[in-house]
């Protein structure tokens, strides 16, 4: 950047820098009105310093999670009662399918196609992360033929589809205010987590990452959208094509 253009951008400020500016009733202000950042600047701190002074995990060792931690209880009772983990994992697959039926009606029956292409977006890059890094399977893994996907297969720890779809499902229902079932695939979605940490079958970082990928994805897909529709062309009576 030129002195120039520096130049310019302080006097803007009437010449101080913006900081240069502050007074104490600007400091409360924020704080007040601004709450949410000032909680993720403290979070900074903190966890900066927790970084930087924690004790890195050995090569030699697994990893350490805190999710297997909190649901160790849970992942004793699974590894004790192979039947119950075998439903609990036929019942996580009905839900998924549940996430699929709703996504593909949202596009096939109502002509809306943006949880599908969102879907799609979210599937192909979670391939590609997937497969790019593949992590270890966590130590006591609790597989299940009932499982989805089905048969005991193999697949990408990194990041969870499950979570990820629920989220797109969830997120659509809400723009058509569908709020009872937008809470209640919320709460199955909390359940689905838990069993996934207690079975070993994602890491936590798997399935905090497959929330914010459906958050990602289905704000880029009404971007896509939107960017279609501003450059579709006046059509005489045809059907828009599949994806508008």
């Amino acid at each position: 950047m030129s002195s120039s253009s520096s130049s310019k951008k302080l006097h803007v400020y009437g010449g101080k820098a913006s900081f240069m500016t502050w007074r104490l009733h600007d400091v409360l202000y924020v704080a007040k009105h601004y709450w949410i950042p000032c909680i993720f600047a403290m979070g900074f701190l903190f966890f900066g310093s927790v970084e930087f002074t924690l004790g890195m995990v050995p090569s030699s060792s697994p990893p350490f999670d805190v999710g297997f931690v909190t649901t160790r209880s849970l992942h004793l009772l699974l590894a004790s009662k192979p039947k119950l983990n075998t439903f609990l994992a036929g019942l996580n697959t009905v839900f998924v399918g549940m996430q699929i039926t709703y996504i593909l009606w949202t596009w096939l029956v109502e002509g809306r196609p943006r949880a599908t292409i969102s879907a799609l977006f979210m599937s192909t890059c979670r391939g590609i992360l997937g497969y790019s890094t593949q992590l270890p399977l966590p130590q006591g893994f609790l597989g299940s033929r009932a499982d989805f996907p089905v048969g005991n297969v193999s697949f990408f720890l990194f990041f969870s589809g499950h979570v990820a779809g629920c989220v797109i499902a969830s997120l659509d229902m809400r723009r058509m205010q569908r709020w009872e079932m937008a809470w209640t695939f919320d709460a199955l979605n909390v359940l689905q987590a838990l069993r996934l940490l207690g079975t070993r079958g994602h890491y936590t970082i798997d399935l905090a990452v497959g929330v914010g990928a459906g958050f990602l994805f289905d704000s880029l897909a009404g971007k896509y959208e939107e960017s279609k529709r501003s450059k579709a062309p006046t059509t005489n009576g045809t059907k828009e094509a599949f994806f508008m």
